[in-house]
């Protein structure tokens, strides 16, 4: 369990620190047999920096219980 709890707190940091990213995506326009049209599309992932924190908070609760248990 202490794992997981340090695994939350790494990924609660990281997303804090990030919060969304870009990728490109390649996507067809037009398929119309031999002729083919493609376009390359920006697409972006966000996500709030309190579901950041919200898990690294979870994270350091699990590690700190998990060690009074242990």
């Amino acid at each position: 369990m202490k794992i997981f709890g340090i695994a939350m707190i790494i990924l609660g940091l990281i997303m804090v620190i990030w919060t969304g990213f870009t990728y490109t995506k390649k996507e067809k326009i037009i398929d119309a047999g031999p002729l083919q049209v493609s376009a390359d599309r920006e697409k972006s992932v966000n996500w709030p920096p309190y579901v950041g924190g919200i898990l690294l908070i979870g994270g350091i609760v699990i590690v700190v219980t998990s060690k009074k248990n242990s």
